[in-house]
């Protein structure tokens, strides 16, 4: 009966169970995905359904018509041709639907389909977020240490401070402004400072002068200039227009000279040129051919720009010049594969020998001239003149920490390709810097899941080999090493917090530099969500963005930003702008605290707490903190949590709660006639238990298949793409699945990541040599060679819910040939997709790759098909049936061409909480 049944909402389909009806035919669906469908709303009578859908454009409330034999045709209740509609509420008789629309509150007479506006009017003032003072000893940005080595700059919520490198302290204010800044750097007298201002819809380069006070703009502010540089006298400044060019500005006339043209950055990176340190050449990454990204020369004074690496690698994020301007080094490698420390010579090496050195010892020395005789008064020396009005420096002086003139080097460009080398520092490298005596780099490396500063000498005379020296040992990340001038210490950034390595001792101490500032709500929020626009304008994968005007969207929303009393307020409104695109992979959050309730791994009968208030265990989950004591087992009746008894009207949660690995003791009723028995146990967190729950899930498919297969087949899942979820997979493919006729390899519920190539290489291998000794067992050679490499026909499972990463494996299974895919349509939510932070902290999304399949056609809103459709009934679980595995097993079973075994029932799982 429909009066019996219920309906859900999955993905753009709209369901309903009928809770009379059997298992197998209980769950229908009454929509397809041709348009999104949600908050689905039954009518008084039963008879129908109200519901949201974007059918045709708009979202608007629909009605749907369901009897005992169907649904009839949807009809669109409400006529609105934009804005969205969120959050409907029906009545009890389903006589007026609640709704938001445009930030107001409207209802809908069902029975007349008239919507209509509520008047709201507000009275007294809204909360909101107080300017408060606070003093910042951490979360600071973009480090940089000045030439002389007696200051720092740095950005702190998207203002640029300074401090004295020395001794810290309090932190000078150089920015208040609106404008968002980042990225400063040092000019080489140590007396004047560039950085980037984004404002509005550009970003413009200015340069403040401590001497006088004053900050002036060098760039216009209509394009995007980022990643300032000086040159090593100071006159010149270099930087990126648009990513997209390399232009130089002279200091003194603000003319500027465009060098180069070509893709010198992605989108939301900013590596900086780097000078060489005559001032004759600027070193630039160019980004070519299928992403592989290469160090090129360009000529200061104008010129052909000239590549000096032709690695075929992608991911790259610093480069450094020697000293002496004759090699260049840089980090480079691939996704999911360790960065290494590449060197380029930009000339012929001259080899340096040891022996060189005790021969030096006997070299003359220079003769000093003859002293004054006395006959000859000696003359008097003149007055040192006046330091200068704008300097402070004496005429003809170099300034305080300028750079040394460094003797020019010419490049040579021939064979260059055979100059370059990768050092065997045996990490996975990323930022370089190398000392002012060109004897060091310093790296920031990962090693263990850490990333660290670590030293590497390049001294050619040095009596031993070279290996990677830790300097540092501490868990948070590292960013923007910088030697200091006499190249024995280094300035970094440790989870945002300044502090100093000694390169000999591997000793480090913090920088003590509090920077105070007033964190005013009112005056970040327009910044923020411009921000965020700008973010999405700049890198949202379609350049049309999928037909919305984002410009008008923009004009549309910015007054509510304005308006936004709170930061969640904020949030909700760029959710609502961004939403409007239509895309996956979107968001914004703001930082969140994980919630502190210990979990047992309990399942409790929901009947027996809702007729008794008993809590009454009805399973254990293995290898969780219950289970663990051996002493609790189905049927069990919690009575009390350290000594408080658990009644009818009490919470477990709030027992449990900051009981996270701390000692808790669980008081059960007697099994048997009268007295309690207490059992001693570990609580953990929640996310724990839940990938307890999820192995417990993993090993019942595995024995399942087993059991239905006559123990021919194997499983393995994959809950999402990610490095771990691959680590798991090797663990997982053991050797009774190597020992299987063939696997079934399920992705359901995988919500996607970035090692599809990978896993699927596991299955795509095909075997092509064998080897043995006179001891070992003939062996796939691949085996034998360090190769993953299953060598076993394979099916897959996918459902609604297999996302992103997930449907590129599904895509690259099916490209290849590999085998069938059984059970649902992915979802269609396929876009690659970085995550960056804006300036206060809030996480936002960015999709910003577009990912086309075999056929050539956009993968986002295209669900990757299926061979064999299945779909498991709602509630299949509970009686442990699950019809889209049992389809797989008898799709691998008949590719194996043999008879399917007899399927033995499948042990139930009881569902429930905690």
């Amino acid at each position: 009966m429909v009066a019996a049944g219920s309906s859900h909402i999955d993905q753009s389909e709209l369901w309903m169970l009928d809770l009379e009806a059997p298992p197998d035919r209980a769950y229908a669906p009454l929509l397809s995905r041709a348009a999104r469908h949600g908050w689905p709303m039954w009518a008084g009578d039963g008879r129908s359904l109200f519901f949201v859908s974007d059918a045709g454009g708009p979202e608007n409330l629909w009605a749907l018509p369901v009897t005992d034999s169907g649904a009839g045709a949807p009809r669109r209740v409400t006529a609105f041709t934009s804005g969205r509609l969120l959050w409907p509420s029906a009545t009890r008789d389903a006589g007026t639907i609640a709704f938001e629309r445009d930030f107001g509150v409207w209802t809908l007479d069902t029975a007349t389909g008239r919507a209509s506006a509520v008047p709201i009017v507000r009275r007294g003032a809204a909360s909101s977020p107080v300017p408060e003072r606070v003093r910042r000893t951490s979360q600071f940005r973009d480090l940089a240490l000045s030439p002389d080595g007696k200051k720092v700059a740095f950005v702190v919520r998207g203002d640029v401070f300074a401090a004295s490198a020395k001794d810290g302290g309090e932190a000078a204010r150089v920015t208040d402004t609106a404008a968002i800044e980042s990225q400063p750097v040092w000019a080489p007298d140590s007396r004047r400072l560039a950085f980037v201002a984004a404002h509005d819809e550009g970003q413009q380069i200015r340069l403040h002068d401590f001497g006088s006070g004053e900050t002036v703009s060098l760039t216009p502010g209509d394009a995007v200039d980022l990643s300032p540089v000086f040159s090593p006298d100071g006159k010149t400044l270099a930087f990126l227009r648009d990513r997209r060019e390399l232009r130089v500005i002279d200091l003194a006339s603000h003319a500027e000279t465009r060098l180069a043209t070509g893709t010198f950055a992605d989108t939301i990176d900013s590596p900086r040129p780097a000078w060489s340190p005559d001032g004759r050449w600027i070193a630039t990454f160019f980004i070519g051919d299928k992403g592989f990204t290469n160090v090129e020369l360009v000529p200061a004074g104008g010129g052909v720009a000239r590549p000096i690496s032709y690695l075929a690698n992608v991911f790259t994020n610093r480069l450094a010049w020697s000293p002496d301007g004759t090699a260049v080094f840089f980090d480079t490698g691939q996704r999911t594969e360790s960065g290494q420390l590449a060197r380029v010579d930009l000339t012929l090496r001259t080899p340096k020998f040891r022996e060189d050195l005790f021969r030096d010892l006997f070299t003359a020395p220079t003769q000093n001239p003859p002293p004054a005789t006395p006959a000859t008064p000696a003359t008097k020396p003149a007055e040192p003149p006046a330091p200068t009005a704008t300097t402070g420096e004496k005429p003809g002086a170099p300034a305080a920490g300028a750079a040394k003139t460094s003797e020019p080097v010419e490049p040579v460009f021939e064979n260059i390709h055979e100059r370059l080398s990768l050092l065997p520092l045996g990490l996975d490298v990323g930022e370089v810097v190398v000392s002012p005596d060109g004897k060091t780099a310093v790296v920031v490396a990962q090693a263990a899941g850490q990333a660290n500063l670590y030293a590497w000498s390049l001294d050619e005379l040095a009596t031993s080999r070279p290996v990677a020296r830790q300097l540092t040992t501490t868990a948070g990340g590292k960013a923007d090493p910088q030697f200091s001038p006499d190249g024995k210490e280094v300035y970094y950034l440790d989870a945002g917090r300044i502090q100093i390595a000694s390169v000999e001792r591997r000793e480090s101490r913090p920088l003590a530099v509090t920077a105070e500032l007033t964190e005013d709500f009112a005056r970040d929020r327009l910044p923020l969500f411009t921000q965020a626009w700008t973010l999405m304008r700049d890198n949202f994968f379609d350049p049309g963005f999928n037909g919305v005007d984002w410009t008008a969207s923009r004009a549309h929303y910015a007054p509510y930003a304005a308006a936004a009393a709170t930061a969640d307020e904020l949030r909700r409104i760029i959710s609502l702008m961004i939403g409007d695109l239509d895309a996956s992979h979107l968001g914004v959050s703001g930082g969140s605290t994980p919630a502190a309730i210990g979990h047992l791994g309990l399942d409790f009968d929901r009947a027996a707490r809702e007729a008794s208030g008993r809590l009454q265990v009805t399973g254990v989950v293995p290898l969780g903190p219950a289970a663990l004591t051996r002493e609790i087992v189905p049927g069990d009746v919690l009575a009390a949590v350290d000594g408080r008894p658990i009644g009818p009207a009490d919470n477990l949660d709030e027992r449990l709660d900051g009981t996270i690995d701390k000692r808790v003791v669980l008081t059960f009723a007697a099994r048997t006639g009268d007295g309690t028995r207490d059992v001693v146990v570990r609580p953990v967190s929640a996310s724990t238990e839940k990938n307890l729950r999820y192995r417990w899930w993993v090993e019942t498919n595995r024995e399942a298949v087993r059991k239905k297969s006559g123990g021919r087949l194997g499983y393995v899942h994959m809950i999402n793409m990610s490095a771990a979820a691959m680590d798991q997979l090797v663990i997982d493919l053991d050797t009774r699945n190597h020992a299987a006729d063939g696997v079934v390899v399920d992705l359901r519920n995988n919500n996607g990541g970035f090692v599809n190539a990978y896993a699927l290489d596991v299955f795509a291998r095909r075997p092509y040599l064998r080897m043995s000794t006179r001891v070992i067992p003939e062996s796939p050679a691949r085996t034998i060679l360090g190769q993953r490499a299953l060598e076993r026909p394979t099916v897959l499972v996918t459902n609604r819910h297999s996302l992103s990463d997930a449907e590129d494996f599904t895509e690259g299974y099916r490209a290849l040939k590999l085998g069938s895919v059984v059970g649902e349509p992915t979802a269609g939510w396929i876009i690659y997709t970085w995550n960056v932070s804006l300036f206060d902290g809030t996480t936002f999304r960015l999709p910003r790759m577009r990912i086309r399949g075999a056929d050539g056609g956009d993968m986002e809103h295209h669900p990757r098909p299926v061979d064999v459709e299945a779909q498991n009934a709602l509630g299949e679980s509970l009686v442990g049936a699950d019809s889209q595995l049992d389809a797989a097993i008898k799709t691998l079973v008949a590719q194996l061409g043999r008879a399917e075994a007899p399927a033995p029932a499948r042990p139930a799982r009881s569902g429930g909480s905690r």
